[in-house]
């Protein structure tokens, strides 16, 4: 890299440890049917610790085959999803807001996951969608000291069918 070149987007050279996270998702505009069909949704995903969490981010959106962009936040630190008191991780666009409860930690963009002090058992929330509210929770499964050779971000598990982004719920009626 060039003296006084900046890495590609997300990417930071200082962690090499491999985050291996199940994504749950444990409330979203779901109907019934699929519901009952789909107790569970989840999909484990491999990261880098050196990538950020807007590549966390985009690894979750193709894993849940969603179609539209909305705005997101991570919740990191506190006693797992929709704690007011964790630290909040957000769009560039929304490190500023007069209008939110409280300042958020930093920005989804350049914050790698090997940064967020996160340890096997630790759990934190991914709030997709802010009109919708999808909420997920992110279980640690593992760190690994190394990471083998491959592309990562990458999908190592599939439980259930992934939810429609926007459900009819007038069809359960």
């Amino acid at each position: 890299m060039a003296k006084g070149a900046r890495p590609a987007r997300g990417w930071f050279k200082q962690d090499g440890r491999l985050f291996t996270l199940e994504v749950c998702i444990i409330s979203g505009p779901m109907t019934e049917a699929f519901a009952k069909k789909n107790p569970v949704v989840s999909r484990t995903i491999q990261i880098r610790g050196a990538q950020s969490l807007e590549i966390l981010h985009h690894a979750i959106f193709g894993a849940l085959e969603r179609e539209e962009e909305h705005m997101y936040e991570f919740q990191v630190g506190g006693k797992g999803p929709m704690d007011p008191k964790a630290r909040r991780y957000v769009l560039p666009m929304a490190i500023k807001d007069p209008f939110a409860d409280s300042q958020p930690a930093g920005c989804v963009t350049h914050t790698p996951i090997g940064s967020l002090g996160l340890k096997k058992g630790d759990a934190f929330g991914y709030w997709f969608d802010f009109g919708d509210d999808w909420w997920h929770q992110i279980n640690v499964a593992g760190i690994a000291d190394k990471v083998p050779r491959g592309i990562f971000p990458r999908v190592i598990k599939r439980v259930g069918q992934s939810p429609p982004q926007y459900a009819d719920l007038d069809e359960e009626e």
